[in-house]
Formats: C-alpha cells, structure tokens, sequence
C-alpha cells in the first residue's frame, strides 16, 4: 500500500474537527501512510485570518502549511464541496504535487447551472449572516447536510460538539460570504487536472445536486460513485462506504 500522504479537507465554513472519527477509521484504513487534516483560511486554527476570494489562494494556503510541517509532495487528497474546489485548483495550478484527488459532493462551474450547485441559497445566506444561538446554527447545519437517522437534531451530541466547536473558533460573517463568493466565481479546468481522480456523490444530497458531480465525471472522463441515501457530509453519514470506495480505487 502506497506510503504516500492523505490530505483531508473540509468545506464550506467547516473545520477540520468536525471529520470527527472519519479520520481515524480512514488512517486505520491506509496505514502506513500519514493522514493530514487542515484548515482553510478563516476556519479553524485560521478563523482569525481572512479567507481569500480566490480558491486557489486558499490552495496556497494549505501547499505553505504543508511545507511548515516539512510535508513534501506528492499527496493525495481527500476533499468535500469546497474543499474539493480548492484541490482542483491545487492540481490545475501545481499537477505534479498532487497523485490522485477524491473530490466528494462537489459542484464546479461551468459543468453544472447555478441551481444545481447551491440548491438552498436561501439557507446558505441565513448561515452567511449568522446564529445568535450556535446550538440553532448547528442543528441547522446538520439538517441540511445529513440524512442520517438521528434520534432528534435538538438532542443529538453531535449538534452540541459542533456547538462547541463554533463558539471556540466562530466563523466570521464576512468569511463566510467570502467562501460562498470565491465558490461561485471558481471555473474548473475543462479537462481532469490530474490523472487520477475519483468522484463520490451522494443521490440525495440537499445541498448539492448529485447531477454536478455526474455532470463533471462525463466532461473529465473519470470515475464516479454514488451513494443512494447520504447527505452532502457522506463522510459523517456513510464513513464505512467512502472508505471501502477509496480503496477500491486508490488502495
């Protein structure tokens, strides 16, 4: 098994905590090779920074970290929505540092309508401009990107760890609107930016259409994989599947 580095990245607004156990059952899966997770540019450890408009600053972003920590090329990468976003930019820009790319719910202009990217907009910007209460916030984010059966969203641990989470390090209003403009403006290369890559999708993702990721796997000619019941955070709901469809491919 390849000893090469995965990378994880998160998406919109996300940090990389809330991989949760995805990270350790995914490491128990590849071992021997290092599973790095990081932060965008104004989540996370870096919520007090800026997040560039442009996704492939924020690319930069996390190809500078990796060289603090005295990680060389090349990687794979692991990626969700805007994290995936900003791998195709990454691979696009620096292609040799980049061995394969999973890139799951993602949606990239010009393959896809607007319609289909960001289904809800409206609860994307209500998410833009803020939670008095992060247990709201949270709870509405987990409606919207899990399908999981859950006992209750208000009762779920989950909501409260992610609670926790967001008021140690709260994402800025005004970051968050950055993330969702540099995501609408980004357009993706017309051919595969790597020579490995495969999608994962899921079929009843609220957020993002399915049709987007179906849509770019027939413009670049690679591989998808669509999960039937998941949510857009198929890496929460369905930890066992993306791993098992990882190896397949990349083991």
């Amino acid at each position: 098994m390849s000893q090469l580095p995965w990378i994880l990245l998160r998406g919109l607004t996300r940090e990389q905590r809330h991989w949760g156990a995805f990270v350790a059952e995914f490491a128990a899966a590849f071992a021997p090779a290092p599973v790095i997770t990081l932060d965008l540019p104004g989540n996370g450890m870096l919520n007090e920074t800026s997040t560039p408009t442009r996704v492939l600053a924020m690319a930069e972003s996390c190809r500078a970290e990796l060289r603090a920590r005295g990680m060389a090329p090349p990687y794979r990468v692991l990626a969700m929505s805007l994290g995936a976003m900003v791998t195709t930019a990454w691979c696009a820009a620096h292609s040799a540092e980049i061995d394969c790319a999973v890139l799951i719910n993602t949606s990239l202009r010009p393959f896809s309508p607007a319609h289909h990217r960001f289904k809800p907009s409206g609860a994307l910007l209500r998410l833009a401009l803020g939670w008095r209460d992060p247990l709201a916030r949270e709870r509405a984010v987990l409606a919207l990107t899990s399908n999981a059966p859950r006992r209750s969203d208000r009762d779920d641990p989950l909501v409260r760890e992610w609670a926790a989470y967001w008021r140690e390090r709260p994402v800025s209003a005004a970051n968050t609107l950055r993330q969702l403009w540099a995501a609408a403006r980004f357009v993706a290369p017309g051919t595969p930016p790597c020579g490995r890559v495969l999608l994962l999708t899921s079929t009843q993702d609220g957020l993002v259409d399915t049709r987007c990721s179906l849509a770019l796997a027939r413009a670049w000619r690679c591989e998808v994989e669509s999960h039937p019941w998941a949510g857009h955070d198929l890496p929460l709901d369905d930890p066992a599947w993306v791993i098992d469809a990882v190896r397949r491919r990349f083991g």
